[in-house]
């Protein structure tokens, strides 16, 4: 009886991974479309990261049920706990991040005059960190790579950095060219929700650690 519980344990973490690494794969590819469908002005792209985004509220759905599951048939203790508790907790933060890229590509066609936007030319730079964060720390929870998580929380620094300077830019830009203040604000819209993507990698990332080693990394912020 002990070892079919073992087995039966085992068979629901590896499906509830399963299903977090594939609401991941959504995610992170719905960020890349949503920057892509921006850069290039694609609105039938952007309405597909939109519809897709129910796929992802879906699956967030499924580990819930199953960690739930998991915690009134199999009553984990220690470490078996923590990685159901951190897999609900993933679950969440990466259903946020796909959340943060359909808004994103439901402003794809709000933005008029792109060719007058400098600011605009930052904004790249942006999506290829954020979707590097998303992608790496999905990579870390997939292998257990605390290591790899840490580096994730360290690269939250310079997107901020990069938040901070698009800030900036647009400010001073709106400032002299009052005619563009609407497109601008959806630009600065676009730049807070990929900050934010960079903030919950960086839960992920914490989550990660947390579930390998029962303490948060030494690096965290909570500023």
């Amino acid at each position: 009886m002990a070892e079919h519980t073992v087995k039966a344990f085992d068979e629901d973490i590896t499906r509830i991974r399963g299903l977090i690494a594939e609401m991941g794969g959504l995610a992170e590819v719905a960020v890349q479309e949503a920057m892509d469908a921006l850069i290039n002005s694609d609105e039938a792209l952007a309405d597909a990261v939109v519809a897709r985004d129910k796929k992802i509220d879906a699956l967030e759905v499924e580990v819930d049920k199953l960690a739930v599951r998991i915690i009134a048939l199999r009553a984990p203790m220690a470490d078996d706990l923590r990685e159901v508790v951190a897999a609900l907790k993933i679950s969440g933060v990466v259903e946020r991040i796909g959340d943060y890229a359909k808004n994103i590509a439901k402003r794809v066609d709000r933005i008029e005059r792109r060719k007058m936007f400098e600011p605009l030319t930052l904004l790249p730079a942006m999506g290829d960190l954020a979707s590097e964060m998303v992608h790496d720390v999905l990579t870390a929870y997939g292998a257990r790579d605390v290591v790899l998580a840490r580096e994730v929380i360290v690269r939250d620094r310079k997107m901020d950095g990069f938040y901070d300077s698009l800030f900036r830019n647009l400010v001073s830009f709106m400032m002299e060219n009052p005619a563009t203040i609407s497109s601008a604000a959806q630009m600065l819209f676009i730049a807070r929700n990929l900050e934010r993507i960079g903030d919950h990698a960086t839960n992920v990332a914490e989550m990660i650690h947390y579930a390998a080693t029962g303490t948060y990394p030494p690096d965290r912020s909570d500023d």
